[in-house]
């Protein structure tokens, strides 16, 4: 059985490329910090505790998958910009477009009797219309419980990422990314890699929060899961980062829907949340206002 390779929370961007460039996975221990991982339980458990399961094998029959992170955890927006992560996905993702953004948020708890998913490929999410030549994500999964073999540790096939299509992984090929909690596996679109099978008697709870080229459509859609009233308020990295950006020089405008002659007609997602669109800006600002005072 293969295995993937550890590294310390003072790895590099490029420690962390090395890696991929070889296996396309690699686990960086103990990134999130103890106080961190606590806030990450109080925050999330909530609204993971009432996620019902999926209905269908794929997605898991007793498996839960939970959004909507940005707009309901200020400690997972903390994981969305880590600095580590951010350096190496910009670096990974840099050959293949202007600007990368945030794809997907969402915990993934294995409950006990659940099954191994299906070995897959992330990136065919969309389709098989990307030529291989091209990454279009780069992957974390944030170990909130230790993960072991027995409690689901995510399966991992080190290396596929340059195989043929069509070449299916035999067991001996596949390895498991065991790593005690606070930790979290990096991964390519291209891995062939799966949940894995619950044997034990509790939980295993990950977040899966993934970053995609700019001009792809986001898996989670983050105008929706983070409207322009809760983004208001986020930094303005991380508004950029979840899609309030220009993906290239002419993908991502907006036109303020305004009476003739009342605003601009083209300009750029950040202009939303600088005051320059006057008469509709007040209104969202007088929604950012409400929510930050139910919110105190």
């Amino acid at each position: 059985m293969p295995s993937l390779k550890h590294l310390p929370a003072t790895a590099t961007r490029d420690d962390v490329l090395n890696v991929l460039a070889e296996d396309a996975a690699v686990i960086i221990d103990g990134l999130m910090m103890p106080d961190h991982l606590n806030r990450v339980r109080t925050e999330i458990m909530p609204f993971v505790e009432a996620t019902p399961p999926g209905r269908d094998d794929f997605t898991g029959r007793l498996t839960t998958r939970t959004g909507a992170l940005v707009a309901r955890s200020r400690a997972c927006r903390d994981l969305v910009s880590d600095p580590l992560i951010n350096a190496a996905t910009e670096a990974f993702l840099a050959p293949f477009c202007d600007r990368y953004q945030l794809h997907l948020t969402q915990v993934i708890r294995i409950k006990p009797g659940q099954g191994a998913q299906v070995l897959h490929r992330d990136r065919l999410a969309w389709g098989g219309y990307l030529q291989r030549s091209i990454e279009p994500q780069l992957n974390m999964i944030w170990a909130v419980t230790d993960f072991t073999k027995e409690n689901g540790a995510t399966r991992v096939v080190p290396g596929s990422h340059l195989w043929e299509d069509g070449r299916g992984a035999h067991e001996e090929e596949i390895t498991y990314a065991e790593m005690k909690a606070g930790s979290v596996i990096i991964y390519t679109g291209s891995v062939i890699h799966s949940g894995g099978a619950n044997v034990s008697a509790a939980d295993r709870v990950g977040i899966n929060i993934t970053y995609s080229l700019g001009w792809l459509r986001q898996e989670e859609n983050q105008y929706l899961s983070c409207p322009p009233e809760i983004a208001a308020m986020l930094t303005p990295d991380l508004q950029r980062l979840i899609g309030y950006s220009m993906g290239s020089y002419a993908l991502g405008y907006f036109s303020p829907p305004l009476p003739p002659g009342m605003g601009p007609e083209i300009v750029p997602p950040e202009t939303l949340f600088s005051g320059e669109v006057k008469g509709w800006g007040d209104d969202l600002y007088a929604k950012v206002s409400r929510r930050v005072s139910t919110a105190s």
